[in-house]
């Protein structure tokens, strides 16, 4: 059973003028927990530890990918697929950040891949800013947290530049390059957490601006524009399979863009082998009963309880648990239902005395660098709530 430490919430009105406009669910709940899971020191450094060797499976399995033409099976759309290749050879194109979905961790439980959110993660505002606020507001030391997230997300950006470990060369480097945020209209959670991003990157020292995804100007031969500006960098809180199966033209272009050295995509079109659920079998047949992974197969494990999902899909849509003997005993609707699937060995999230599931949100950017948990049932989805931590 995990501990749990009951606080005083920051109040909506807060939130709303800091920006975090999504803290009240469609039911009327609140999103954000009046709780924190206590973690100690050795739990903390075991997330650390972990999400940093899962980074280089990761990786490892990447490049299993691309040296055996293994792009059909983790479900990368051909028109990605040279975009993929161009942008893993060349080193320009780092890696912001991502978010490593872990169970367990608490109450002796060992930790347990569940995967890696690598392209568009979320959870940044809530992990970097409120979760760090709540305890500043209930008097609690601040800095009794896993959270680097913000100054990690910093030096990550200076990275861009330097290319290297340590950023204090980036001044000696920087050229006045700018970097355009981009999000899809109608969305608060993704305008935001991208806007906050882009306050970092300003912070980082780069000059930026903001446009919807529908206002910037995307040239094959010139690169990306807004507002009459040319920008080197672009990020985009929308997802690569998304440009891919409903943006085939912008595909194209970016990938023409990319190989004309116009711009340079954040996060790069590689991240999307992470993101494919599909790269978790490449794994287990890389790292076969690897301690911190679950056994993955394309098709239903003999014998075992699993978790059948789409190799791309989010918040829990089209997932649904199978048990040994095949029937399925919990499933969740979406639109992912057509989308290639894989299936995971079933393991148990760390609970709370009301039973309620905890899965641990491990950001990566450069290292591992915060903590952050989901709460919810069995299969956690778009309703599940953000609960923060302290280290005790």
């Amino acid at each position: 059973m995990i501990n749990l430490k009951k606080i005083e919430p920051l109040n909506s009105e807060f939130l709303s003028e800091i920006g975090f406009t999504w803290h009240t669910d469609p039911d009327g709940s609140d999103y954000v927990a009046d709780e924190l899971v206590e973690v100690s020191e050795a739990q903390a450094e075991a997330y650390y530890n972990a999400a940093n060797e899962l980074y280089d499976m990761f990786v490892a399995a990447a490049q299993h990918v691309i040296d055996n033409n293994l792009y059909h099976e983790v479900g990368i759309p051909f028109n990605l697929v040279d975009l993929v290749r161009e942008s893993w050879e060349n080193d320009v194109h780092w890696h912001l950040y991502g978010r490593f979905d872990l169970a367990g961790g608490l109450d002796g439980k060992p930790i347990k891949l569940i995967e890696f959110n690598a392209d568009t993660p979320t959870a940044v505002f809530e992990t970097a800013i409120i979760q760090w606020a709540a305890l500043k507001f209930n008097r609690m030391d601040e800095s009794a947290q896993f959270n680097d997230l913000y100054d990690a997300l910093k030096q990550n950006f200076r990275r861009l530049v330097t290319l290297d470990e340590e950023t204090e060369s980036f001044n000696e480097h920087y050229e006045g390059w700018k970097i355009l945020f981009s999000s899809v209209a109608g969305s608060s959670e993704d305008e935001q957490t991208v806007k906050l991003l882009q306050y970092i990157a300003e912070e980082a020292g780069f000059h930026t601006a903001f446009a919807y995804v529908h206002e910037v100007v995307f040239n094959d031969e010139e690169g990306v524009f807004f507002d009459g500006e040319n920008y080197e960098y672009w990020f985009k809180l929308v997802p690569w399979e998304d440009i891919a199966v409903e943006e085939g033209e912008l595909a194209i272009i970016l990938k023409n863009i990319v190989q004309n050295q116009k711009a340079i995509i954040l996060n790069p079109a590689y991240t999307l082998l992470f993101q494919s659920k599909g790269i978790l079998k490449i794994l287990w047949d890389l790292y076969p009963n690897h301690p911190l992974l679950l056994e993955a197969s394309d098709k239903p494990i003999a014998g075992k309880k699993c978790v059948k999902k789409p190799v791309f899909g989010r918040e829990g849509a089209n997932v649904s648990v199978i048990e040994a003997n095949g029937s399925v005993s919990s499933q969740n609707g979406g639109d992912y239902g057509q989308n290639r699937a894989i299936y995971q060995e079933f393991y148990e999230f760390n609970k709370d005395a009301a039973s309620n599931s905890y899965q641990a949100g491990v950001f990566f950017a450069y290292e591992a660098c915060a903590l952050g948990y989901r709460r919810g049932g069995e299969i956690l989805d778009n309703y599940s709530k953000f609960v923060g931590h302290f280290i005790k």
